[in-house]
């Protein structure tokens, strides 16, 4: 009897341990249930919330990324604007300290031939002073432009660009006849173009007589005379001095021109210093003559850099030659 009591005992203790578990399960399993549609509810109405944030931001980004790149593409026009201004800039200092050089040089030079114009005296031969005391001539007939008269050959080196025969073409015959007037007797004449190319082909090495009616059939010639033309004297000085240079003869070169279109000065200066020999005295056998034409200081003419380097080249030349340079302060008769 006793020991059946004791398990009877035992037996109810332990089930009511497992009813009281069970039991709690099963309220932890209601409570749960009560609550959890509740928090998912909030919890979606809380992720649409900050959804609907998000795509407002979303839209805001993108409109902010728009104006960004408007300014962005705005501000690469302006810069590449201003570069292209600087270059200009810079284009346009370039050729302001190529015009001041320029300058400086033409007033040296001015200077130094100021100072030594005075006369380019040369020797004269016997038949030369005969030449002079047969020509009647009174004191402003005695030079043409301060040149001095003593060549027994004259070579014309005439440009024939468009600027020249298309302003200062009256003009080229009349200074061509005065000059051909102060000399009365020469044993040769000769006309070239500026790029060497002769007047009359059939006198191609040659000196033309001279006779009144070669120099009127000179001048009618060169009344209509426009050939090819490069714009630069270069060509027919070289052409004169190596075909016609003799160390008996005293020539003399004269140079109509307005323009020098070529890139190097010193370069021609060194060329004509090579043909064009010197005596044991230092005279120059070929005499460079030069009148000047102002066609490029025309106020219509925008870039003058050929005008003043024909000025700066011519008055080189024809100072290192024996020679005077001209410059006519008009074009027209």
């Amino acid at each position: 009897m006793r020991k059946r009591r004791d398990i009877e005992g035992i037996s109810l203790s332990f089930l009511d341990v497992i009813s009281c578990g069970f039991g709690a399960l099963i309220l932890m399993l209601v409570l749960t249930k009560v609550f959890e549609p509740v928090l998912i509810e909030e919890t979606i109405e809380q992720l649409t919330s900050y959804l609907a944030e998000l795509q407002l931001t979303l839209v805001e980004i993108r409109g902010e990324s728009r104006t960004l790149s408007r300014e962005m593409i705005r501000k690469e026009d302006t810069l590449e604007d201003d570069i292209h201004a600087l270059q200009e800039l810079q284009g346009n200092l370039a050729k302001l300290e190529q015009r001041h050089t320029t300058t400086v040089d033409t007033t040296f030079l001015e200077n130094e031939i100021e100072k030594k114009l005075a006369t380019a005296k040369q020797s004269l031969t016997e038949e030369m002073k005969r030449l002079l005391a047969e020509y009647k001539k009174n004191q402003e007939d005695n030079t043409v432009g301060g040149i001095p008269v003593d060549s027994e050959y004259v070579i014309f080196i005439i440009d024939t660009s468009g600027s020249m025969f298309g302003n200062a073409w009256p003009l080229v015959v009349q200074k061509l006849q005065e000059v051909l007037d102060v000399y009365p007797r020469l044993k040769g004449i000769q006309v070239l173009s500026d790029m060497g190319r002769y007047m009359f082909p059939q006198y191609t090495g040659k000196w033309i007589q001279d006779t009144p009616s070669r120099r009127q059939a000179i001048i009618r010639m060169l009344e209509t005379w426009n050939v090819l033309s490069n714009s630069s004297p270069v060509e027919g000085i070289r052409t004169a001095i190596a075909t016609y240079y003799s160390p008996d003869k005293k020539i003399s070169l004269y140079v109509f021109g307005d323009e020098y279109s070529g890139r190097s000065i010193q370069r021609v200066v060194d060329v004509v210093d090579r043909i064009n020999k010197k005596d044991e005295d230092g005279n120059c056998m070929v005499r460079i003559h030069t009148v000047g034409f102002p066609v490029q200081f025309d106020y219509r003419v925008r870039d003058r850099r050929t005008g003043i380097n024909f000025s700066v080249l011519m008055r080189t030349l024809s100072r290192r030659n024996c020679g005077t340079f001209v410059g006519l302060n008009s074009y027209e008769l």
